[in-house]
């Protein structure tokens, strides 16, 4: 079994010591979390939580194509929300994306996601 640690140069840099994705060797990918930072400027989208859902998407549609896989290879996601009363606008969203043949998914609230993101989403994915 090897590892390989992906680093997609299109999604926003991390903000911390981790990396976008890891290749397991074994045919999975595991993301982490994709949050709605601006590649081109380091900052969370404004718009509310429609532009930060698309953003998200987007970071995370890049961090799969660097790893060799893409949303219709994904076969788990954790969806955080800094508020639940935002899920159904996330749902919708996700469903644009994730609509056909979903995947396993969990959706929680948590008390602050960094920068004060609204939404953040991780998946496993199949390379």
């Amino acid at each position: 079994m090897s590892k390989k640690v992906i680093n997609a140069a299109a999604a926003p840099a991390a903000i911390g010591p981790y990396s976008h994705a890891v290749d397991t060797g074994l045919g999975l990918i595991f993301t982490s979390g994709q949050i709605p930072v601006d590649p081109a400027t380091g900052e969370i989208v404004e718009g509310g939580i429609e532009a930060q859902t698309e953003q998200v998407f987007a970071n995370l549609k890049v961090v799969l194509e660097a790893a060799g896989s893409s949303f219709e290879k994904v076969v788990k996601t954790t969806v955080f929300l800094n508020d639940m009363k935002d899920f159904a606008t996330v749902n919708s969203i996700y469903a644009k994306y994730l609509g056909t043949d979903s995947p396993a998914r969990s959706a929680v609230q948590v008390a602050a996601l960094p920068k004060g993101a609204l939404v953040e989403i991780e998946a496993i994915a199949l390379k």
